[in-house]
């Protein structure tokens, strides 16, 4: 049976190259807000660092309704870092809209995303954004496309994909780049028309596939999927199972059901084959899991979500100041939230360590496990983090890393600079392309290689400088890779930072605090030029004599500090530095804050 007034699809495409903005114009012209609603911009980012940051970290749902027939869409995260949401969503729709931007055209996310909905057998409505753009190269971007439908070895019904030309600001979409489009109903029709109904039969017993999780304090657990197969209702019993982990089993009952409507949650009492719904009552249902009908027990197939690549270690924080400014800072508070972490995150895993104090945490990349600090962070959570490590393994007796594919897009001043820091750090160069007064840079480069390089890149490039990756794969170990070539600027004692002992530490370096700071022995204050650690005193107040000369009391005159945002002190921390992590503040810190204890330690290491 065919749902002919039912349409899945989700939207694919690289970080910033407009999927959440089209989406708002898509349900604004299908008549989902009223006239007079006001409706925040990128009404799908929802999270506050979803909208602080500009980017999608979590996929969402929403729905349309055009020509009486219902459009489901899922909005997916466009960074490298979250792909476990992409790669379990695309198993809810029956195709995809793959977004390019008019003058980026595809890049590496583009290309993982697409090959995952290739893979599956989806449908591919191409749309090329940002038509309106001043830089737009559109001809070249079609071939681009097509270029890459062909290396991910599309069918040729793959390759005859219809294309459109939209400016999703604009809310306009047309069949032809050279034609002005007024409205986005160019789109929606071909939606209709190219995109399969869901199917499935009614009668058959209960089948859905567990995509997401999401929890609520009044419910408990809410799973996200869509019906396969059979009828779910409100009251009915329930079977749990799992395609990759059999031990998976258990008995439930569907307290509510709930069907999206625009983007808020329409409770429903019985949901139909196709439909992508929610809901609740089963208290352990997990990701890949299915739910079924107690007397036909079939776990559903479900796509292994990519292995990570990056591990932190997380622990209790034994500061001196630890306990000041967090409202969780125990053990056992901080086990529970990052084990509550993995019921929301396919991708991440957390494994205990011989401490009870300290966890190993594994993500998909820098920005994965530094969004999860973040969030920890504005929960009231106190705790410290590690330098982040590559996971190496041992394949065929050999040890291998993984590898990530760089993109990088600079004006041609600024390219000799790239070339020469990607070499230091292992990266080997596999096309140059020029854009324009621009260059297209493509490196394969170890993954701990790129660790520590985005500021330095926006510094190289002053600002101007576009920087993409995705997971290319485990190849061979490199070797070291020195990561920082600068030292530390190590607080001599407990006090607070006072303006003469600044201004006599900031010849030695680059200063991070400001008068008033509360320091601690042991905490980093500063980066220093050579690739060494010094110790300085900030806490150092001028004598009192009774002799005065002319100019003496003049003001110091102190250089403005760099205060660090949570991914530059990530990329700063040096093997034996850990990252203090509180509510209201960041401090960098030696692993050992004695100083003559880490003296003997560094001589015994020589």
């Amino acid at each position: 049976m065919k749902r002919e007034d039912l349409r899945n699809i989700a939207i694919i495409a690289h970080v910033d190259h407009g999927k959440t903005t089209l989406v708002d114009g898509l349900m604004g012209q299908c008549g989902t807000f009223r006239e007079n609603q006001a409706v925040q911009e990128r009404v799908m980012d929802s999270g506050d660092l979803e909208r602080e940051r500009g980017i999608t970290i979590l996929a969402k749902n929403a729905s349309c309704v055009y020509k009486d027939i219902k459009i489901n869409i899922v909005d997916t995260p466009g960074h490298a870092d979250f792909g476990g949401e992409v790669e379990r969503v695309l198993k809810m729709v029956n195709g995809v809209l793959l977004l390019v931007d008019a003058a980026e055209g595809p890049m590496p996310q583009t290309r993982f995303v697409l090959s995952k909905a290739l893979e599956l057998g989806h449908r591919v409505i191409v749309v090329v954004n940002k038509i309106d753009r001043p830089d737009a190269r559109i001809k070249e971007v079609i071939d681009e496309v097509l270029e890459l439908l062909m290396d991910l070895g599309a069918t040729d019904e793959q390759l005859d994909s219809p294309m459109l030309f939209c400016s999703g600001r604009s809310g306009t979409a047309s069949y032809s780049p050279d034609e002005a489009g007024v409205n986005l109903i160019p789109l929606l029709d071909t939606i209709l028309e190219y995109i399969e109904a869901p199917e499935g039969d009614e009668a058959a017993p209960l089948g859905v596939l567990v995509s997401c999780i999401d929890y609520n304090e009044y419910v408990g657990r809410i799973g996200i999927g869509r019906i396969e197969c059979g009828q779910m209702k409100v009251g009915q019993e329930v079977a749990i199972c799992d395609y990759h982990r059999p031990e998976v089993k258990g008995k439930s009952k569907v307290t509510a059901i709930y069907q999206f409507d625009g983007v808020k949650r329409s409770p429903v009492d019985v949901a139909n084959v196709g439909d992508i719904i929610s809901f609740s009552g089963i208290e352990n249902v997990n990701i890949g899991n299915t739910v079924c009908d107690p007397l036909h027990v079939e776990p559903l197939p479900f796509v292994k979500i990519s292995e990570p690549t990056v591990e932190m270690t997380f622990s209790v924080n034994n500061s001196p100041f630890a306990g000041r400014e967090g409202k969780f800072v125990t053990s056992r508070q901080l086990r529970e939230r990052l084990f509550r972490e993995l019921l929301r995150d396919v991708s991440l895993q957390v494994h205990e360590t011989d401490s009870a104090e300290a966890f190993k945490v594994l993500g998909r990349g820098e920005m994965h496990l530094s969004i999860l600090i973040e969030t920890m962070r504005r929960e009231g959570y106190e705790f410290q983090v590690s330098t982040p490590h590559a996971l190496l393994k041992e394949i065929d007796g050999q040890l291998q890393e993984p590898y990530e594919e760089l993109v990088v897009d600079v004006p041609e001043e600024w390219m000799g600079s790239v070339m020469e820091k990607m070499g230091a750090r292992k990266g080997e160069l596999q096309s140059m392309v020029p854009q324009g007064n621009r260059m297209k840079l493509e490196f394969i480069i170890p993954s701990r290689g790129l660790f520590g390089y985005r500021s330095e890149f926006m510094t190289d490039t002053r600002g101007e400088g576009i920087m993409n990756t995705v997971f290319h794969g485990y190849g061979e170990f490199r070797g070291d890779i020195v990561r920082r070539n600068t030292g530390s600027l190590i607080a001599h004692e407990t006090g607070e930072a006072v303006t003469y002992g600044l201004f006599n530490a900031q010849e030695r370096g680059q200063m991070f605090i400001s008068a008033g700071t509360p320091v601690y022995a042991g905490m980093v204050v500063g980066s220093s030029p050579k690739a060494e650690d010094i110790v300085v005193n900030v806490c150092k107040k001028k004598h009192i004599t009774n002799m005065r000369a002319s100019g003496s009391d003049e003001a110091l005159r102190l250089v403005p500090p760099r205060i660090m945002s949570l991914e530059e002190a990530l990329e700063f921390l040096a093997e034996d530095e850990l990252l203090e992590v509180t509510p209201k503040s960041f401090r960098i810190r030696k692993a050992e804050l004695d100083h003559a204890q880490r003296m003997k330690t560094l001589k015994r290491g020589n």
